[in-house]
């Protein structure tokens, strides 16, 4: 697995798994970025699911209007795969910033 396919897959959800464990041997710091934001993207998309889930239990017209929130999450996913394509280390607007001493696990 390319690095490149490793940047892209890791904006993808559970597919950062994929990228993670099937390209440990040929990781190099730009996949390793990705991967530190695409982590972070996916840990902060968990947090909003399930609060707009709670939101959802004490007023459904609430959570309803809070969910299109999440159409910011899919354009900072798009940002992050443009960013993976064209092989720059940019971080996510925002968000990415704070990714990026992060996750000191993926440095290894």
């Amino acid at each position: 697995m390319t690095t490149r396919t490793q940047s892209i897959l890791s904006y993808l959800g559970i597919f950062w798994l994929i990228a993670y464990f099937a390209g440990k041997g040929q990781r190099d710091s730009l996949s390793t970025y990705h991967l530190k934001q695409g982590l972070g993207l996916l840990v902060i998309g968990i947090f909003f699911n399930v609060a707009v889930f709670i939101i959802s239990l004490v007023s459904p017209v609430v959570a309803s209007a809070v969910s299109y929130a999440g159409i910011l999450l899919l354009l900072l996913m798009i940002f992050g795969i443009i960013h993976a394509i064209n092989e720059v280390k940019k971080p996510l607007p925002v968000i990415g910033k704070g990714f990026e001493n992060q996750f000191p696990f993926l440095d290894n």
